[in-house]
C-alpha cells in the first residue's frame, strides 16, 4: 500500500462553455505545471508510478511537469460538468452560471440533479462517477511505490468524499476550493483512505508566484 498524490490540470481555457473548448492549457497552466515538477525534482519527491487521464489537459499537465512512462486511464477523466449543466438548464430550467458566484450556487444544485438521477441523456451516472473513482484509487493504492495521479477537479472532489464521507453541499464546496496545479495526498489504512494533504501549493507559495494562482 502507498501514498497516492493527486493533481489538478493546470489552468485551462476558461473562457470555454463546452467540454471540448475547455480542454487544453492556458500558456499559465502550462507554467504552473512546470513549476510543480521543479519543485517535486527540487524537493527530492520520487514517485514510483504516475498516471494521468486521457484528456489533453491531464496529459499536457503531465507532459510540462517533465513527468516520465506515465500511465493513462479514461477512469480518472472528469465527470462532463458542461455537458450536465446544460442538460439542467434544458430539462429544469437551472441557468449556466456566467461568473464565478453564481457558479458557486450552480454546482450543488447540479450535483443533487445528477445525484436523483433527474438529468436525462447525460454521459453517465452520479453513482457509476462514484464507483469509478472509488475503484481506480484503490486499485492505484493497493500498488507498489508512491504514486502520482494527474486529474481534475470533480475526480478530486469525489476523492474526498469517498475518502471523508462528504455530503454533496460538503463535496461541492470543497470542488470550489481545488485550485490548478494543486496537490492532495491519500494515504491507504485498512480501513479505507486517509486524507493527509488538501490543496496544497508549494510551487506558488515565493512571493512572485502568487499572481499564477488560479481556480478556473
Amino acid at each position: 500500500m502507498a501514498h497516492v498524490t493527486l493533481v489538478r490540470h493546470g489552468q485551462a481555457n476558461s473562457t470555454a462553455r463546452d467540454e471540448g473548448g475547455y480542454d487544453r492549457l492556458s500558456d499559465l497552466g502550462k507554467q504552473q505545471s512546470a513549476w510543480l515538477g521543479g519543485h517535486f525534482r527540487e524537493a527530492g519527491e520520487v514517485f514510483a508510478r504516475v498516471y494521468s487521464g486521457t484528456l489533453r489537459r491531464h496529459v499536457e499537465t503531465a507532459e510540462a511537469m517533465g513527468s516520465q512512462d506515465v500511465t493513462r486511464d479514461p477512469r480518472l477523466n472528469e465527470m462532463q460538468y458542461f455537458t450536465m449543466a446544460q442538460a439542467l438548464s434544458d430539462q429544469h430550467g437551472i441557468a449556466i452560471p456566467q461568473d464565478r458566484e453564481e457558479f458557486v450556487t450552480h454546482l450543488p444544485l447540479l450535483f443533487r440533479h445528477w445525484q436523483e438521477d433527474r438529468l436525462d441523456g447525460v454521459p453517465e451516472r452520479f453513482a457509476d462517477f462514484e464507483a469509478r473513482v472509488t475503484a481506480v484509487l484503490t486499485e492505484i493504492a493497493e500498488g507498489r511505490g508512491r504514486a502520482l495521479v494527474v486529474t481534475s477537479g470533480g475526480l478530486i472532489g469525489m476523492a474526498m468524499r469517498v475518502a471523508m464521507g462528504l455530503d454533496l453541499t460538503a463535496m461541492a464546496h470543497v470542488c470550489l476550493a481545488i485550485e490548478n496545479t494543486s496537490v492532495h495526498r491519500l494515504q491507504p489504512l485498512p480501513t479505507g483512505l486517509a486524507l493527509v494533504q488538501f490543496n496544497a501549493l508549494p510551487h506558488l507559495e515565493d512571493p512572485h508566484r502568487q499572481h499564477a494562482r488560479s481556480h478556473i
